[in-house]
């Protein structure tokens, strides 16, 4: 019995691991940093971002592009001085060079991949005041 009792422990525990991992947490992994070959100086990154459910992301810019691209879930993205976009999975969006803006989600939280443009060695994102 006690040889039984150990492979299903094992198997409660990492059943356990993945459902203790939590979907509330705002998440970034940087996929690629690259300078682009044509413009020495200028780098693209690219990054998976996941916004858990009624999350506002801190307003902020950056020193370059931003494109984002939807893969599931939904935001609406607010600009300074635009209109708020409602995107959803399959759709893109751009935000312009120093744009201050944020994203919000609802009830679904969304995972977007952002590619971002920029002069290198600048920062990626600055916080607004």
């Amino acid at each position: 019995m006690k040889c039984m009792t150990k492979p299903f422990l094992l198997f409660g525990l990492v059943c356990l691991s993945f459902s203790s991992h939590s979907a509330t947490e705002l998440k970034l992994e940087n996929l690629l940093s690259a300078e682009l070959e044509g413009k020495p100086g200028t780098e693209v990154i690219v990054s998976r971002v996941y916004i858990p459910p009624k999350t506002s992301l801190p307003k902020h810019w950056h020193p370059g592009e931003e494109f984002a691209y939807i893969i599931d879930g939904s935001v609406t993205l607010w600009q300074k001085g635009k209109e708020d976009l409602h995107l959803t999975a399959g759709q893109v969006a751009k935000v312009p060079q120093h744009q201050v803006h944020t994203a919000t989600t609802d009830e679904e939280g969304a995972t977007i991949i952002v590619f971002r443009v920029h002069e290198k060695g600048k920062p990626e994102r600055v916080k607004a005041e």
